[in-house]
């Protein structure tokens, strides 16, 4: 199965708890992409104090899971692109969304 997920917080449980599910999803052998869109971009800047979210989003891409962000939403917070956080377009999300089994939002 295909899983689309996008990702509209920073709420660090909401984060963290999307990455489990891709985790857990990946784990049964489920292809699982991951879209950050809004504050999401800004994944790299949650502090993972309770909910270790640095360390859900390794184990998550070590799992073979892709994670794309809004090139746009990167641009109007004048941030660039890193390796959890690489750049894409809403033309991929669209393509993302056409092509899952299932598609999820949180946030």
């Amino acid at each position: 199965m295909k899983y689309a997920i996008t990702l509209q917080s920073l709420e660090p449980e909401t984060v963290w708890n999307a990455f489990r599910f891709g985790c857990a999803a990946r784990s049964k052998g489920h292809d699982v992409s991951v879209f950050l869109l809004g504050p999401a971009v800004e994944i790299d800047a949650i502090d993972g104090h309770k909910f270790d979210v640095k360390k859900i989003l390794e184990r998550f891409v070590s799992l073979g899971g892709e994670v794309l962000s809004c090139g746009t939403c990167l641009r109007i917070r004048h941030m660039d692109a890193s390796e959890s956080c690489p750049m894409s377009t809403m033309d991929t999300l669209v393509r993302l969304t056409e092509e899952a089994d299932r598609t999820m939002v949180f946030g």
